[in-house]
């Protein structure tokens, strides 16, 4: 059973070299993640189907990286999917519930930094850069963003899946929008060009542009990973947080609790008596 498996696997390959046009080094990927695979799993036919279990595989391979351990488990399956479809084989695969990745966060900006871009920047850099980092607003929610949707002292944000959230304006961010509105005289959004709103790309360029003179590279996603942890770290209640993200459940938010426990143990170390080793007894 184990050979037949095995012949099956190399015939796979080719078809993904050959039809599928895959590269060496996928294939490179594949070949060893099915090597692996195929050394311990169990293969033995039950009632007419062919039953691979892979739990022993799981076992070997559970220390690697989690990222690591989908892409092993997603050449396993498309193996699979190439026997039931093209072989035309019946089969069971036993082990194979997902594995969640875990969520990655861009680092965010230091505060410092953003003071020093903001100093430099001029009118619509400035209330670009305050918009993102001052509201944590995503950079399609700030280009949809209509002057109608502007209050005194509120600002009306139409987020994902048509949701509203209304979020306080800093009295600061108020006095630049006025300003801005007064010189630019924009239509109908906030920010234009011409007689349209100014797309997603264009922000993000405007706002790359800013950050790369000051030497920095730095997106928008980032500005709003960073207005989070900053509240965060400041003392903001994570149920406020979350709610002036426009996250569904405090669950997507809690990520960046993580950040700030790093930054707490961060300050720890430095500020305990017993960090400097020139204290500690000889």
């Amino acid at each position: 059973m184990e050979e037949k498996f095995q012949n099956y696997s190399e015939e796979f390959l080719e078809y993904l070299l050959d039809v599928r046009g895959y590269s060496e080094t996928s294939i490179v990927t594949y070949e060893i993640a099915l090597r692996q695979m195929m050394e311990v799993s169990h293969f033995y036919e039950e009632e007419g189907i062919f039953v691979l279990d892979i739990t022993p595989f799981r076992f070997r391979i559970v220390e690697n990286h989690k990222k690591t351990i989908v892409k092993k488990l997603s050449a396993v399956r498309s193996f699979m999917k190439y026997l039931e479809d093209l072989c035309h084989m019946r089969l069971k695969l036993i082990g194979d519930e997902s594995i969640k990745v875990p969520q990655s966060l861009p680092k965010p900006i230091e505060e410092k930094y953003i003071t020093e871009v903001l100093g430099k920047a001029n009118l619509q850099e400035k209330l670009l850069l305050s918009m993102l980092y001052g509201l944590g607003l995503r950079i399609s929610e700030l280009s949809a963003l209509k002057l109608a949707d502007i209050k005194e002292g509120w600002v009306q944000i139409h987020g994902k899946g048509n949701k509203v959230r209304e979020l306080p304006l800093l009295a600061e961010l108020q006095r630049l929008i006025s300003v801005y509105v007064k010189e630019r005289t924009p239509k109908s959004y906030l920010f234009e060009k011409g007689n349209a709103p100014m797309n997603a790309a264009q922000l993000r360029y405007l706002l790359s542009k800013l950050f790369r003179e000051a030497g920095l590279k730095v997106t928008p996603h980032q500005l709003r990973h960073s207005f989070a942890t900053h509240l965060l770290n400041h003392g903001a209640r994570i149920a406020d947080v979350s709610e002036l993200l426009g996250h569904e459940t405090m669950a997507t938010t809690q990520v960046y609790t993580k950040l700030g426990s790093v930054k707490k143990m961060q300050e720890y170390m430095k500020a305990h008596p017993l960090a400097d080793a020139e204290h500690l007894p000889k």
